[in-house]
């Protein structure tokens, strides 16, 4: 099953939601694509930060945002544990773990802890090369405003308020990737 009719299995009718998260994700794996070419040195793996960028917020269906038009119940910050799920429903674990990884810079357990977030304790740090780059890609783009696509500097100033330490993985992210 490619991305889309994966898409299209959770996202069944043609409404706002599954506009906007094809929107998204299509914005997110154009810029990862663009990381992918412009580093090859990297060696990521450009079929599966294709995959991983269009699937990686599958799980918003799942949460109660009505700003982006999902009415699920669960907290959005479980959109990407609901997605892993989904993902892992389907066998395709390798791609569960960029879901659970790409929300912020990750999430470590100590952030899990001190800010008491509704969700398990375990390290949700991007690991793989391609994890980092679809979550950095995702930076980005905001769902509430689809048609903005922030700067570095704009992306790393919004990132602020998730601490220090999120800025800067960002900012070695950058480093990096542009």
């Amino acid at each position: 099953m490619n991305v889309l009719e994966l898409i299209d299995k959770y996202y069944p009718e043609d409404n706002a939601l599954k506009r906007l998260l094809l929107k998204h994700s299509r914005d997110v794996a154009h810029k990862a694509l663009e990381i992918v070419r412009r580093h090859p040195e990297l060696c990521a793996d450009a079929q599966f930060v294709h995959d991983a960028a269009m699937l990686h917020d599958i799980g918003i269906c799942m949460t109660d945002a009505p700003g982006i038009h999902c009415h699920g119940t669960d907290p959005y910050i479980l959109h990407g544990i609901d997605g892993g799920k989904m993902l892992r429903s389907e066998g395709l674990a390798a791609l569960a773990r960029v879901c659970e990884r790409h929300t912020g810079t990750g999430i470590t357990i100590d952030q899990i802890r001190s800010r008491k977030l509704p969700m398990p304790e375990a390290d949700y740090s991007p690991e793989t090369i391609e994890e980092q780059i679809v979550c950095y890609a995702d930076k980005f783009f905001s769902k509430s405003h689809p048609d903005r696509v922030r700067t570095v500097e704009q992306t790393a100033k919004s990132l602020e308020k998730f601490g220090k330490e999120s800025v800067s993985r960002f900012n070695r992210w950058a480093a990096m990737f542009e």
